[in-house]
């Protein structure tokens, strides 16, 4: 004769298999204490835990899809969301799931040691129900990483893209690293956007911590050369060394009507000369 089932005996135990579960978290040794506290570890393991008897109570350890696993579907998600934007690994992610297999599997060792194929019977039940709630737990974590790394991808795009007004009239805008699609669409609004508040005539793309100018790179600058005269202000190309003019006239790309410059300095004089602005060194008297 079978013994009480798996709900019933961890509904019983249920404080013992909280604080388990809460120790062999604190006793894993990538516990991230400086990323959660004690008390905040505590009431989320309890909360879940709740939900987890709940919805095992109709004997379901295999589709966790139904009704009775929405609770902790929700619970475990914004858990795996919350843990990936607070910067834990998947591993601390995973763990935190694992490691209540590892307590629910001691609690029924003890209940059930004179039945041993029932106690078979209910870990391989036990176990295909959390590994399920596990790839849950993963996949939410990969989604919520993807969200933080496009979020910071946009802010260092921002960042990295800063509209320097160096002087009445004349903007700056140094461009760092690879120049694509994206960024262009960036530098582009924020240069026009700047030309707008500032009201200035000159506008200067350096190019000197960009790597490399393919086709598509040239494109990109033709397209913001050309969108800036729409806006009624010149824009200078500076920052072109020596490897990339020989690849800008090896593909044949045409920069006919673009003024370029070789460096900032001489697109910054070149401004000063079309704004009849003239900066010299003060005589010492």
């Amino acid at each position: 004769m079978s013994k009480s089932s798996t709900s019933a005996i961890l509904n019983s135990r249920k404080n013992d298999l909280l604080q388990n579960w809460i120790d062999n978290q604190v006793e894993d040794p990538s516990l991230r204490e400086d990323l959660m506290t004690n008390d905040e570890m505590r009431s989320q393991s309890e909360e879940l835990l709740d939900a987890f008897l709940e919805g095992i109570k109709s004997d379901n350890f295999e589709d966790i899809s139904r009704q009775e696993f929405n609770t902790i579907n929700d619970i475990l998600s914004g858990i795996s969301l919350s843990r990936a934007h607070s910067g834990f690994t998947p591993r601390e992610t995973s763990i935190y799931v694992l490691s209540l297999k590892k307590a629910i599997i001691r609690i029924l060792q003890e209940e059930l040691k004179d039945a041993p194929d029932q106690l078979v019977n209910e870990i391989i039940k036990v176990t295909t129900l959390l590994d399920s709630l596990s790839i849950v737990t993963f996949e939410t974590y990969i989604k919520g990483r993807e969200e933080v790394i496009l979020r910071q991808t946009s802010e260092i795009n921002e960042i990295s893209t800063p509209v320097i007004r160096v002087w009445e009239g004349v903007l700056a805008l140094p461009i760092i690293g690879t120049l694509d699609s994206e960024r262009t669409q960036i530098v582009m609004e924020s240069l026009l956007q700047e030309i707008v508040d500032t009201g200035s005539t000159i506008a200067i793309l350096d190019i000197s911590g960009v790597p490399a100018v393919d086709t598509l790179v040239a494109q990109h600058l033709i397209k913001t050369v050309n969108a800036t005269r729409l806006m009624g202000a010149e824009c200078i190309i500076s920052g072109i060394k020596p490897e990339i003019a020989q690849t800008i006239v090896h593909l044949g790309i045409n920069l006919e009507g673009v003024q370029t410059k070789a460096t900032l300095a001489s697109a910054l004089k070149h401004a000063f000369t079309k704004l009849n602005l003239v900066v010299g060194k003060r005589k010492n008297y």
